[in-house]
């Protein structure tokens, strides 16, 4: 007993009287949260036994703000794991009660990504979406930022002219940086070939051309074939690249723009039993880190979550109840690659 830690120790800590910290505790009067903060924080450090009671008073005096945000299909790993990213992201916060509210598109469908907006709109401070380009959001975010819910566009850049912000990559470099890579470590000049989500990605069309524009630039003696739609799809790749397989013999890379890679990896794995074909992916998941390892992918482009969704969240909070100052941003962040040698 005679080393347990007191209130006196506490206030000795946190840098403030006795008074305050016994105000803190009983509730006797007004203790701002910064203070409260600062005593709840000191308690931790030396080991005070009611760390509970400022946890909770702390809790009582933060704004509740509730977030939302809009993935792709949770049946892929990438967003499973985006989810969770962005549920530590917010509980991270000590300034707020946050909620994070996550909801899942099962589709590309407009309709689907409006549905899903407005239903979050109707609760939500803020919100943050990966969605497709249509007319339809646009008139939803139009709708949701007269109301003051600010929406940001996640990885694909939707809305633009209305959304807040768009976070993610700069796509047009991704696209670049993938073409860099093929033309400089295939040493064989051939045909090269490129997946995209679908006509409604605008950060896929800029991850294309990007692709295109260094590989003319190059003037290395590679050409890109005719770009493939895999509607984000595992089958609808695996397909689609047999049959590049199958009618083009001098194919010497393939680069997936967005997602479906899996059956990229499947392809060439079934045709090949060793690799031949220079394969490069967005996002490093169980399947890419082990098409890595085997040699069956160059090169996966992965997006930073822990430190998106830590910025998205910041942004969010400093966004919410505000007036819109007219400035739309870009808030690019710098992708994380991943090479065989070092997965």
């Amino acid at each position: 007993m005679a080393n347990r830690t007191t209130i006196k120790d506490v206030a000795r800590e946190a840098g403030v009287s006795v008074t305050t910290v016994d105000r803190a505790i009983n509730g006797r009067g007004t203790v701002r949260p910064e203070t409260l903060r600062k005593i709840s924080e000191a308690a931790q450090r030396v080991g005070y036994y009611g760390m509970g009671t400022f946890r909770d008073r702390l809790d009582q005096s933060l704004p509740e703000v509730k977030l939302g945000f809009v993935l792709l299909k949770q049946s892929q790993e990438f967003y499973r794991n985006f989810a969770r990213e962005i549920d530590q992201a917010v509980a991270a916060r000590t300034d707020i009660r946050g909620e994070a509210i996550v909801r899942f598109s099962t589709s590309q469908s407009p309709a689907e990504f409006a549905e899903i907006l407005t239903e979050l709109g109707e609760t939500c401070d803020a919100i943050a979406s990966s969605a497709v380009n249509d007319q339809k959001l646009d008139r939803i975010v139009q709708v949701l930022k007269d109301k003051d819910v600010p929406v940001f566009s996640l990885l694909n850049d939707f809305a633009q002219g209305i959304r807040k912000n768009y976070v993610g990559l700069n796509n047009m470099k991704v696209g670049r940086l993938a073409a860099w890579l093929i033309t400089k470590t295939v040493h064989e000049p051939g045909k090269l070939a490129i997946f995209v989500g679908g006509n409604r990605w605008h950060g896929h069309d800029l991850r294309e051309v990007g692709f295109r524009s260094f590989v003319r630039e190059a003037g290395s003696g590679f050409s890109v074939l005719d770009t493939l739609v895999n509607l984000e799809t595992r089958q609808l790749t695996y397909e689609a690249t047999l049959d590049l397989l199958d009618r083009h013999p001098d194919l010497k890379g393939i680069y997936v723009a967005g997602g479906g890679m899996e059956g990229a990896i499947a392809a060439l794995r079934e045709r090949h039993a060793e690799p031949q074909v220079a394969l490069i992916v967005n996002e490093l998941t169980a399947e890419s880190r082990a098409a890595l390892v085997d040699g069956y992918a160059i090169m996966a482009i992965a997006t930073p979550l822990p430190d998106l969704c830590r910025d998205l969240v910041e942004m969010m909070i400093a966004a919410r109840g505000q007036p819109d100052d007219g400035v739309a941003g870009q808030y690019f962040l710098e992708p994380r690659l991943h090479l065989p040698e070092i997965v």
